[in-house]
């Protein structure tokens, strides 16, 4: 008879994020990639714009730009945002929302504020992760699932001090409704105070918590983390735990994301990242010559 046993998982070490501009002036927070840590494979990057209020006409996006070789993951948690692609592909993400994109061999896209949040003006606030593709699965046809708010699964235990939403993997019994092309995890604790979570992270997995508000407690050395921090879990386990402080003040909010490494070589140029700096020459080359295509429309939506 074979006997497994659960292991907590330690903290192998905290982020700070940095502050930066993006797209057409926009401000994230950024914990990777930075000048001292580049990537968490199988993860290329985590923006965090906002939360930010933003007045009538303030909100700025991204315009047309192109990507190949990776995913991109936008979940907005407060705000309207549209996106248009040179597929013809166009949509509204609202609060809640999450649009899981593969690029593939190649798409231009942008991120824009949907048209009436920029005349009214409002609070914004998403998350942005890039998903790295393994070799096979780099010039593979483009594709998105755009998956509603009230289509993500969200969990309570029975007292109510935890909150998830499953947009990747499961958690409580609850499994997302996305599919990923590696194995992935993504989801959105909300702890109450003195409340704390268990939660099953295959050790062949790497692993991060990223704060979206308040302090937590993480790993078995109980860690303190704040807002803004990326918290790396070690591969010694193949469970995390998180707590909120007792005397907290308000709940914590976290995302924790893992995901199987690839293993592979990494060559990134801007939006563009592959395995050889040839493939990167040919993405550029490609996108110069307008094999990406290109987005003709402009933005103009209606609201939903």
């Amino acid at each position: 008879m074979t006997v497994t046993t659960q292991t907590l998982r330690s903290v192998a070490g905290i982020i700070n994020s940095v502050e930066t501009l993006e797209g057409a002036g926009f401000l994230v927070r950024r914990p990777f990639p930075k000048s001292s840590f580049s990537e968490f494979d199988p993860f290329l990057l985590l923006d965090e714009l906002g939360p930010v209020n933003l007045k009538p006409g303030q909100a700025k996006g991204a315009p047309d730009h192109p990507h190949r070789g990776f995913e991109t993951v936008s979940y907005v948690l407060d705000g309207r945002l549209e996106h248009k692609d040179s597929v013809g592909h166009t949509g509204v993400l609202n609060p809640g929302d999450v649009q899981w994109m593969t690029a593939g061999a190649g798409v231009v896209h942008s991120e824009m504020p949907q048209a009436e949040f920029t005349r009214t003006g409002g609070r914004l606030h998403g998350i942005q992760l890039w998903v790295n593709l393994p070799q096979r699965d780099k010039m593979i046809a483009p594709r998105y699932q755009e998956i509603k708010a009230a289509q993500i699964p969200v969990v309570h235990t029975e007292d109510g001090s935890v909150t998830v939403r499953v947009i990747a993997s499961e958690a409580l019994g609850a499994k997302a409704t996305i599919e990923t092309r590696t194995p992935i995890i993504y989801l959105h604790f909300t702890l109450q105070p003195g409340a704390s979570i268990v939660q099953r992270v295959p050790k062949e997995y790497n692993a991060f918590a990223y704060l979206l508000d308040g302090t937590g407690l993480f790993g078995t050395e109980q860690e303190r983390g704040h807002d803004g921090q990326m918290v790396i879990f070690a591969a010694d386990g193949d469970e995390v735990v998180i707590a909120n402080l007792a005397n907290a003040q308000q709940p914590l909010d976290f995302l924790l994301i893992g995901g199987v490494p690839l293993n592979e070589p990494v060559v990134r140029y801007g939006p563009f990242v592959m395995n050889t700096k040839a493939q990167i020459m040919q993405a550029i080359e490609d996108y110069q010559n307008g094999k990406m295509g290109q987005i003709y429309a402009k933005h103009t939506s209606k609201s939903d």
